[in-house]
């Protein structure tokens, strides 16, 4: 008989491409007593995962989205559960039940807001019951951007409380390429609008907020940044409501807190092109055969070659002024999809298995769930976090 919590991780999807990637940091970078196993709906399949990472010990555990009770039993063994299996919106709940209802930490790496606001309205009162803690965009959605802007606080900070309205923007900058998973993602988010609309909704009619205190998204518009010399085109992406979400919880961010976010390009042609391919692209979703068409261009389970992924980077640089006081970061590092996001997705799991933590529990973002923490097993890992400029 299997004693409860015997796992500290299990990994679910480790058959996929990413996930792939996540058992391969885990093999080579976790504690040599780490208690882990592999999950997924064909154990030929994990098998073979499991002798590419040549670890006989890993426990191989046969689980499947549509049989709630393998969840149950999976999110009964574990004390953090990773899942790389999406598009989150179609596949993901079920574990997320599973794991609050358990009192099982989760993380994943999804970007997708509809998701993440039906997760919080219907599972964080049972989360918090139970002492889980649900994490969701624990991959480039979204920790270069959370706890960038987390380091940026930090930073500011460090000149004394802030007490004046703190603004910030991120501007993120990568020559990477994308997993037919994260391309089918953003096909699905494209296509439901009406739906994020409104799961949003119910979220800030349930969401508590801070008493004299406020932190917000920006809704900015495509302009030039002189002082870093890009052509700013706004991202419509999760980073910003997540970062928003870790200044409405945290103290340390101020009365009043507000992020913008975007993509920095050297040239105003990139910056209009990328705005009209974002806005048409988003227009092709709501056409059901346009929206077929394009799911069968890129098919779920693949992504970069290893040598593609060997030379792309990204970076992050964050720009944050509070009164007369200003601060300039920047987080940067390797294949910002792939590579580093299965590092950011494991360290994750980790951090919330052995790390000494801040008592939190429900739907909570990375720099509230393992703020410091996290940040220093990820500067160890090798992303750079850094000040550029400070006055």
């Amino acid at each position: 008989m299997t004693n409860p919590r015997d796992l500290d991780i299990v990994l679910f999807g480790a058959t996929g491409f990413t996930g792939g990637l996540v058992a391969e940091y885990l093999a080579e970078h976790a504690p040599q007593d780490l208690r882990w196993a592999l999950a997924g709906r064909s154990l030929s399949r994990l098998e073979a995962v499991r002798d590419s990472l040549g670890s006989t010990d890993v426990e191989l555990i046969q689980a499947d989205v549509n049989d709630s009770s393998s969840l149950v039993a999976l999110a009964a063994r574990a004390r953090v559960v990773i899942t790389t299996v999406g598009p989150y919106l179609e596949f993901g709940e079920p574990l997320v039940k599973a794991c609050a209802e358990a009192g099982t930490d989760y993380v994943d790496l999804t970007g997708e807001p509809e998701f993440v606001d039906r997760m919080f309205v219907n599972y964080d009162a049972v989360a918090r019951a139970n002492g889980a803690r649900i994490v969701h965009a624990c991959g480039f959605d979204s920790i270069p951007h959370d706890l960038g802007a987390f380091y940026t606080v930090r930073e500011l900070a460090a000149g004394g409380e802030i007490t004046e309205p703190l603004t910030m923007k991120g501007v993120v900058r990568s020559n990477a390429t994308f997993s037919g998973g994260t391309f089918h993602s953003a096909l699905g988010q494209m296509s439901r609008p009406r739906q994020m609309a409104a799961a949003s909704r119910e979220r800030r009619a349930l969401e508590e907020r801070p008493v004299g205190r406020r932190s917000r998204p920006a809704k900015p518009a495509l302009g030039r940044d002189r002082e870093l010399g890009y052509w700013l085109l706004p991202l419509p992406t999760i980073d910003p409501f997540i970062v928003a979400r870790s200044g409405q919880a945290l103290e340390a961010y101020g009365p009043s807190f507000t992020y913008s976010h975007f993509a920095g390009t050297k040239t105003l042609r990139f910056a209009v092109g990328g705005a009209v391919g974002v806005g048409g692209l988003a227009l092709a979703m709501q056409v059901p055969p346009l929206r077929a068409k394009l799911g069968e261009r890129v098919k779920q389970g693949t992504g970069p070659s290893e040598g593609r992924r060997e030379k792309s980077w990204f970076t992050v640089d964050f720009v944050a002024e509070c009164g007369d006081r200003k601060v300039h970061t920047k987080v940067s590092g390797g294949d910002p999809g792939y590579t580093e996001t299965a590092k950011m997705l494991a360290e994750s799991a980790l951090c919330l298995a052995f790390d000494t933590l801040p008592e939190t529990s429900g739907s909570v973002t990375t720099a509230v769930a393992m703020g410091d923490a996290l940040l220093a097993r990820l500067q160890a890992a090798g992303i750079r976090f850094e000040v550029v400029d400070a006055s």
